[in-house]
């Protein structure tokens, strides 16, 4: 158990030790210059548009930390005086608890944050998604590591260089390693940071750290490599910790621009070739508090996301960390830990089947929920749907009828003012609820 590794005098020398000494916080980064048409990207066009307020209750100032990262939440995530914790994601658990596997090293190794190529994986618990989590177990030596469910039942814990795998949350776990074929193709900045999703029509699919996309028949058995090159955007940016993920629309993708400290988002139908969504996806300032309040981080890096049932992102689990890397030393006031917040998950959107390309009209229905009604929930007149790209910039269709179908609402919109492109296969929704916030959906296009 982690707590023998822990003693009282540590945590003493730690507090003791924390200075309050205010540092730049834009030292040693590159501003990325946006497209001067992302000014006119309307709310709701971006992934960054998604992120609510974080949730928690005790909120603190007497914790290490630069000023500008207090008062923070400090039961939202993972956090305390003896541990650097650094990326993870998290899964439910069979005991209806939330169970989160995270990188960690002491804070007080000699390499302060550099410690990072030497550390733990850590088995964390909480009550709910957003924490607090509890450490429970030390898994093994691991990096950057990412925890998914086979077919068959077996728990994957992937860490750079290795995996682990069991048939329990709880463990025993066995160390191994993944197989990789590049079927002759050049492996893409090599086989590190992997992100996973399941596909649909079976197996799994992966991206490695430079952009390359590979398939798994199970997830445990060869990798083997289906791109070319890099599904990145093809822009100016140093790219790490993709993070990918599948619902029931689309393959989604993450990537972060590390220097530039702006992250892209990108779709897809089919998991290999990918469409850039124009705006940020994240950038520093997006953990802020009901009341308007920001934990003002310097770096958000290792973006997991939580999904529902419907495989929508919930909720994304960051590491943060308050200086630059290199100026987080031992037993000193800075340190890095693992938040948790919440996503606007969107709207459910079928189209019917029957539906065809060349139709004068389209049909789309927007499904009722728990706690949501879109008859009585959704500002009608606001609504815009059509191509992504379109409606992102206010442009799209209005509906030009609707009726509610059980708890359902069921609107029709002339094809031709949809604007969807040959490329496009699903369709976009931006809409205004009546309490004033924005929310979105995608449908996906039957005949694409």
């Amino acid at each position: 158990m982690i707590n023998k590794c822990l003693n009282r005098s540590l945590s003493l020398m730690m507090l003791a030790a924390f200075s309050f000494i205010t540092l730049p916080a834009k030292a040693q980064v590159t501003e990325r210059q946006r497209p001067a048409e992302w000014a006119s990207l309307v709310p709701g066009a971006r992934f960054m548009d998604r992120f609510r307020p974080m949730q928690g209750n005790d909120l603190r100032s007497d914790v290490w930390g630069a000023h500008y990262v207090k008062p923070r939440l400090v039961d939202n995530g993972i956090e305390d005086a003896f541990w650097s914790y650094w990326g993870g994601n998290i899964v439910k658990g069979d005991d209806g608890r939330w169970h989160l596997f995270v990188a960690a090293w002491l804070e007080a190794s000699e390499k302060g944050h550099m410690e990072w190529g030497n550390s733990w994986v850590v088995h964390a618990t909480a009550p709910t998604s957003h924490g607090p989590f509890r450490p429970q177990q030390i898994v093994g030596r691991g990096h950057n590591p990412e925890i998914y469910l086979t077919d068959d039942g077996t728990w994957v814990l992937y860490v750079i260089d290795a995996r682990y795998t069991s048939r329990s949350l709880n463990g025993p776990w066995e160390k191994g390693k993944f197989e990789f074929d590049p079927q002759g193709k050049p492996i893409i900045e090599g086989l590190s940071n992997l992100s996973f999703a399941r596909r649909p029509e079976g197996g799994w699919l992966m991206v490695c750290r430079g952009g390359g996309i590979w398939t798994s028949d199970d997830g445990l058995s060869t990798w083997r490599q289906v791109s070319d090159g890099s599904v990145y955007p093809k822009v100016d940016g140093r790219f790490e910790d993709p993070v990918l993920w599948r619902d029931s629309v689309q393959y989604n993708l993450i990537v972060n621009d590390w220097l530039g400290r702006i992250a892209y988002y990108l779709r897809s139908a089919d998991g290999i070739h990918w469409q850039v969504d124009d705006g940020e996806a994240y950038m520093p300032g997006i953990a802020r508090h009901a009341d308007g309040s920001r934990e003002e981080w310097f770096k958000y890096e290792r973006m997991r996301i939580l999904q529902d049932e419907h495989g929508r992102a919930v909720q994304a689990n960051f590491a943060v960390i308050d200086t630059i890397k290199w100026d987080d030393k031992p037993l000193d006031r800075h340190s890095s830990k693992n938040i948790c917040i919440p996503l606007d998950p969107g709207l459910l959107l079928t189209i019917p089947s029957t539906v065809k390309a060349k139709a004068g009209k389209l049909t789309l229905r927007i499904r009722a929920e728990e706690g949501f009604e879109p008859q009585r929930d959704l500002d009608l007149s606001s609504l815009r749907c059509g191509s992504p790209h379109e409606v992102d910039y206010g442009r799209g269709a209005a509906p030009t009828s609707s009726r509610v179908d059980g708890r359902d609402l069921v609107l029709t919109f002339r094809m031709r003012d949809l604007k969807l492109a040959p490329d496009d296969f699903a369709a976009k929704v931006i809409v205004s609820r009546r309490n004033g916030s924005v929310t979105f959906g995608f449908a996906r296009l039957p005949w694409f």
